[in-house]
């Protein structure tokens, strides 16, 4: 397997398209809650309603269309959602300009892009397996999973900078213009006019029905039911004790912005490494084994971020943590996203990318109310001790043994 080989054109421009749209969410990464902050004057409720309202109200809203968006052409539903979102975000700088920019905006605004995320990227899962040989998958996802780390570790730099310099209004511009590049970039994909997706059966079914089907194939897989149920909580969890690690650290450790940005920038060079390391760790130990250590090896850092302590020391230390945990997602991500691309029949896929997506971004949101309060009863670092630790119980939902045979695997692997 190597991994510098050309998988096509059309995974050419979609890398492309992903590469973009991804540095420009980075690049405006925590740019409504400093509007709202620096130009509304919002207070701290508003702030995390503001957080929460993106993931949970937008993956509600997104719910409904998995059903329908399964049997239609993936690209021209991706250039529709990265449309959206360039209106949406630019609606923020034009009400700005006009001083008519309201928190209520900001909300469904957010809501709008977190729905269209959703819908996106299942859209992009579903490409990704039509135009990549299925021996490819693994390639194909680890340079998903190094972008993203490339992006995590120059963006927020880079729009901390032009924050400071223009405001942060002009990281959303970017952000939407990113967006209008990325629909350019599908557009130009080529290659032979994709078929309308044809259900391999169509039973009669209820449109309620239909609605849960995602999680109905992800439940009864014996395969994807521990992985569903790991991810969603290992993400949750991390997720859920960023803002308190921010508190710790810039209020009672005393550690500058550029310090608390710098502490976790760095450690992304650990993504890049083991997103590359990935296809060779595969041909070598077996998908399995590289999916069940790397997964197990992830849940043991996250406790080390409570006893992070002030000055030089404690910022190499977190940086050594996160360094590790970075890592070994880096590692185990783009094979499960490759195993779980194989489950999954074609007439599936959006449908279970979409509630798995739904799934893990309501977690989120859930679980940083909860963390939210318990910081409040307990201080912030016994919350993330608490985090930490139910961290280390997540390896006992990663499969034990390698499942291959489900019904429906030749349609699962069958690209077309």
């Amino acid at each position: 397997m190597v991994a510098g080989r050309s998988l096509g054109r059309p995974f050419g421009w979609l890398w492309t398209a992903y590469a973009i749209s991804t540095l420009g969410t980075w690049l405006a990464f925590d740019a409504f809650p400093l509007i709202a902050i620096l130009v509304l004057h919002a207070g701290p409720t508003e702030v995390s309603l503001l957080a929460a309202a993106g993931l949970a109200v937008g993956a509600v809203v997104a719910l409904p269309l998995g059903p329908w968006l399964e049997f239609r052409r993936k690209r021209p539903l991706m250039v529709a959602m990265d449309l959206v979102r360039f209106a949406a975000l630019m609606s923020v700088p034009a009400a700005f300009a006009l001083g008519r920019l309201g928190f209520a905006q900001l909300l469904v605004v957010a809501v709008v892009v977190g729905a269209a995320d959703i819908v996106f990227t299942a859209s992009a899962g579903a490409c990704v397996k039509a135009f990549v040989r299925p021996r490819d998958l693994l390639v194909a996802n680890g340079r998903f999973e190094s972008t993203t780390w490339t992006a995590t570790m120059i963006g927020p730099p880079l729009g901390g900078a032009a924050i400071a310099a223009f405001g942060p209004v002009v990281t959303v511009v970017a952000n939407a213009v990113s967006h209008l590049l990325s629909a350019a970039g599908i557009r130009a994909m080529g290659g032979p006019p994709e078929p309308r997706p044809v259900p391999a059966q169509a039973p009669p079914r209820s449109r309620i029905g239909d609605l849960f089907e995602g999680w109905r194939y992800i439940l009864t897989d014996s395969a994807l039911r521990p992985l569903f149920f790991n991810t969603v909580l290992v993400s949750g969890l991390i997720m859920a004790t960023s803002p308190l690690l921010a508190v710790l650290m810039l209020g009672r450790l005393g550690f500058a912005p550029w310090q608390y940005a710098l502490a976790f920038a760095v450690p992304c060079v650990g993504g890049l490494i083991g997103s590359r390391s990935a296809p060779r760790l595969v041909a070598r130990f077996g998908r399995h084994r590289v999916m069940l250590t790397a997964g197990t090896l992830r849940a043991c850092w996250s406790l080390g971020t409570a006893f992070v302590g002030p000055g030089a020391a404690g910022l190499v230390f977190l940086m050594a943590v996160e360094f590790g945990l970075i890592t070994c997602m880096g590692v185990f991500n783009p094979v499960f996203a490759t195993h779980r691309l194989e489950r999954t029949p074609t007439d599936r896929v959006v449908r279970t990318l979409a509630a798995w997506s739904v799934t893990s971004k309501a977690a989120i949101a859930v679980l940083t109310a909860l963390w939210g309060l318990l910081a409040a009863v307990t201080g912030p670092r016994t919350a993330i001790a608490i985090a930490g630790l139910l961290m280390l119980t997540t390896p006992l939902l990663l499969p034990r043994h390698e499942r291959t045979s489900r019904p429906g695997r030749k349609a699962a692997l069958d690209p077309t």
